[in-house]
């Protein structure tokens, strides 16, 4: 059973951070989700032994007395603990959460794989109660520091768009890098990213990626392939596409976790929000001015729409987040998006995100990524078709026989 307060009016104010934090759930959640996303890298979360990593220990420890304090039989181990975590919903666990806490199908772990998911990712890194800087937002802001001391912005566009094609790269192509004089000002911050990908990802003397958000696939023992983006799971079994032995190319590099978590998977989102609105006809530039948004878009007649694109699996996350569109580049309208899958995936999403929005964000739309294509064409047709002539006042001589008013 689990102890919740029940769910806001729409017209509630959120939460302030204190009193979010101030739920014994809040803490326990994100110092599981921390120890999972530990476990995974270090030994992975089907081979430990005692003595458990530290991180990993004190989620326990405190799972075990949250259950003792409900009255419900705590996990006897980790491999419990870890079980539940893949099996067991969120909203089933005996935590005191705040409101939109969780959704009632969200789990930490994949219950397929028993990997960490989006969300464990999320409440890891974007728990609202945490301080510190996280790595992905360090490593996009030194790139925009260095662009901005050469003077080249266009250094930072293809800097994102590497980050979200290419999130794996052999050490040959790692190289040839190293000649292109557009990233050169990021260059050796490129180099400091990626990573070499470890054996787990071998079968058969090859690494595969995913056809559809081309990051590498993990293979699962029944023969299929895990993917660790929510999306494609959602839409079915990962596609596998590029290959590359082992043999030929040696051991390639594959963008940080962090990264691939905040930077390429959103990325992909914006990238395809790009390819809607360009089918349209539209003129799209992605990260104007140092990034300030996602895309500015512009119309024939000269109008212009901000979008930042936030493929968050959270609702809650990100609307306490929601802030205004930056005023420049300058625009007249400004939205925030969000993929619908997210949508799909939480009941409630949109509801959440907007009791979660801080005053100072009140009026931020927020739209899925096929409802702003769709008004994006709306507004396209408007302007192809011709304005109505206003109509004249209709005397007592000046109706058609069916006395409607002639034009």
């Amino acid at each position: 059973m689990t102890h919740r307060h029940d769910s806001l009016n729409e017209d509630t104010l959120p939460l302030p951070a204190e009193e979010w934090v101030a739920h014994d759930g809040v803490p326990l959640l994100k110092t599981l989700a921390r120890a999972l996303l530990v476990l995974e890298d270090t030994t992975g979360l089907d081979a430990f032994t005692l003595p458990y990593p530290a991180e990993s220990q004190r989620a326990l420890d405190r799972t075990v007395l949250a259950c003792l304090l409900h009255g419900e039989e705590p996990p006897a181990s980790l491999a419990e603990l870890i079980e539940r975590c893949r099996t067991l919903p969120l909203a089933e666990w005996p935590l005191d959460l705040p409101p939109d806490a969780v959704g009632p199908q969200d789990m930490l772990l994949d219950p397929d794989s028993g990997r960490p998911g989006d969300l464990c990712h999320e409440w890891a890194e974007r728990c609202p109660d945490t301080a510190a800087r996280f790595r992905d937002r360090m490593i996009v802001h030194t790139a925009l520091r260095l662009c901005r001391e050469y003077g080249e912005e266009e250094a930072y566009t293809e800097f994102r768009r590497l980050l979200v094609r290419r999130p794996l790269l052999t050490v040959a192509e790692l190289s040839v890098l190293g000649g292109d004089l557009v990233l050169e000002p990021v260059y050796e911050l490129v180099t400091t990213i990626y990573q070499e990908v470890p054996d787990s990802y071998l079968r058969d003397g090859h690494y595969s990626t995913c056809g559809r958000c081309l990051t590498l696939l993990t293979p699962v023992r029944d023969g299929s392939w895990w993917c660790e983006r929510d999306r494609c799971r959602r839409i079915g079994p990962a596609p596998v596409g590029r290959r590359l032995e082992r043999a030929v190319v040696g051991r390639p590099v594959q963008l940080e976790r962090p990264l691939r978590q905040f930077v390429t998977g959103p990325g992909r989102a914006e990238a395809d929000l790009e390819q809607g609105l360009l089918t349209l006809g539209l003129d799209v530039r992605m990260w104007p001015g140092y990034d300030a948004y996602d895309l500015l878009v512009t119309f024939p007649d000269g109008h212009r729409w901000a979008i930042d694109v936030k493929d968050w699996a959270h609702p809650v996350f990100l609307g306490r987040s929601a802030r205004p569109v930056p005023a420049d580049p300058p625009y007249d309208d400004g939205f925030w998006v969000v993929p619908q899958h997210r949508i799909a995936a939480r009941p409630g999403y949109l509801a959440a995100f907007a009791r979660a929005r801080p005053a100072r964000a009140r009026d931020l739309p927020l739209l899925t990524d096929r409802a702003l294509v769709s008004r994006a064409a709306a507004r396209l047709r408007d302007l192809k078709t011709p304005p109505t002539r206003p109509r004249t006042a209709a005397g007592p001589n000046r109706t058609s026989p069916d006395g409607v008013p002639h034009a």
